[in-house]
């Protein structure tokens, strides 16, 4: 797995983040061969991670645990940027079905 997989993996498992986000022209992104990872561009110097959250999420608490949580695993600052609100998390009942899906 590639260094820019695990880091998406992590940011993604972060609590209010709703998604990565590409930015506004589609520049925010990783280039592998066949490929490419949006929303995180590692770089020689840094690494950007650009994200969406959910509604109602603290978003400079949601950027600051994504930042912790990527401490150690790369090498350089890590700068977050949030590019959109998602509407809130949909947290249906235990044993419900939703009536339609998107």
């Amino acid at each position: 797995m590639e260094l820019v997989d695990q880091v998406a993996a992590v940011v993604l498992a972060v609590p209010g983040v709703a998604g990565l986000h590409g930015g506004l022209f589609g520049e925010a992104a990783t280039y592998l061969p066949g490929r490419r990872v949006r929303g995180i561009r590692l770089q020689h110097d840094s690494t950007e991670v650009h994200l969406a959250v959910f509604y109602g999420s603290d978003v400079r608490l949601t950027a600051a645990a994504v930042r912790a949580a990527l401490t150690g695993m790369v090498p350089t600052p890590i700068h977050v940027t949030v590019e959109d609100i998602a509407p809130a998390e949909n947290k249906a009942p235990a044993g419900s079905t939703p009536s339609t899906q998107r």
